[in-house]
């Protein structure tokens, strides 16, 4: 007789390599994990690497209450040119000399940048127009407006600043940057503002994703070691980590996951989606407080 394959319940994350969609990296996981229970909580360019946070089987219901607001990047600014996509991937549609860009105007530039801001996303973003993703739009070759949206950039800081001769002969400054920035944010926006503000243009030339929420690159796998070891963090130790916890009692956890609303402490009033554990450190459920009650989000237990 043969065993069933049970995939393990739990988050896996992935450092993405570059060339794959986020899509990819499901469809790769779907098959490492045998199961087409795979889901991914936000998107990485398929240019950018690093963190991309997977839920597998039953951790794919605490992928959309995942509060992954902030995140955080290392990566390349080229000025002096500015791409179709704003980054490397898109053809070049203009060349200036930055040879003369000042250190403390490009630092000037990065301060503008930083704060509460409202950006203009890329025209090959994912972002909807009507209805209809703006890469879809850009492709067939129409002219439209993306509105400014607000977005945080908490921090902005320029590491390296490097002489570079681009292919087409153009001295360009090549700026090694890192950006912890709310979800939305689009660094290659950041990248074509800066090089517009300096005049000189400016795109992403690479990207690394190093934390997702409270989820970091040191505990991100590459598909190649999920091959050989699926490590997945079991659905209780992502839960605990990615909400307030509220520890309950045998009784009312069977009073929880029967439906039953439970008188919930004020202290969780307003905190959003709180891990609900039972003894033994079971996982029972997500649930907010709603006028002094428990709400059910998803179950577990």
């Amino acid at each position: 007789m043969t065993q069933k394959h049970t995939a393990p319940d739990g988050l896996v994350i992935v450092d993405k390599p570059s060339g794959f969609t986020s899509h990819d990296v499901v469809a790769k996981m779907r098959g490492i994990a045998r199961t087409r229970r795979v889901g991914h909580a936000g998107t990485l360019d398929p240019m950018a690497t690093g963190v991309l946070v997977l839920g597998v089987e039953r951790a794919t219901k605490l992928l959309g209450h995942l509060a992954l607001t902030e995140k955080e990047y290392v990566g390349t600014v080229r000025l002096g040119q500015n791409t179709l996509t704003d980054d490397a991937e898109g053809e070049i549609t203009s060349s200036t000399d930055a040879s003369r860009v000042t250190r403390e105007a490009i630092d000037a530039g990065v301060a503008e940048l930083t704060g509460d801001i409202m950006q203009v996303p890329s025209r090959v973003s994912a972002i909807k127009i009507n209805g209809v993703r703006s890469y879809k739009r850009a492709r067939e070759g129409e002219e439209f407006d993306i509105p400014a949206r607000a977005v945080t950039v908490s921090s902005f800081s320029v590491y390296d600043v490097r002489e570079a001769v681009a292919d087409d002969g153009t001295a360009v400054l090549d700026l090694v940057v890192s950006v912890v920035c709310s979800s939305g944010t689009y660094i290659r926006a950041l990248a074509r503002d800066l090089g517009a503000g300096l005049g000189v243009g400016g795109h992403l030339t690479a990207l690394r994703r190093t934390r997702v929420g409270p989820y970091k690159l040191e505990a991100a796998r590459t598909l190649d070691q999920l091959q050989q070891e699926l490590t997945v963090m079991p659905i209780a130790e992502a839960a605990a980590a990615a909400f307030p916890r509220w520890d309950i009692d045998a009784r009312r956890a069977r009073l929880l996951t029967n439906g039953v609303r439970l008188e919930m402490p004020d202290e969780y009033a307003g905190s959003g989606p709180v891990a609900v554990f039972g003894p033994q450190g079971r996982f029972l459920a997500l649930a907010e407080q709603q006028k002094g009650k428990a709400k059910s989000l998803a179950v577990f237990g």
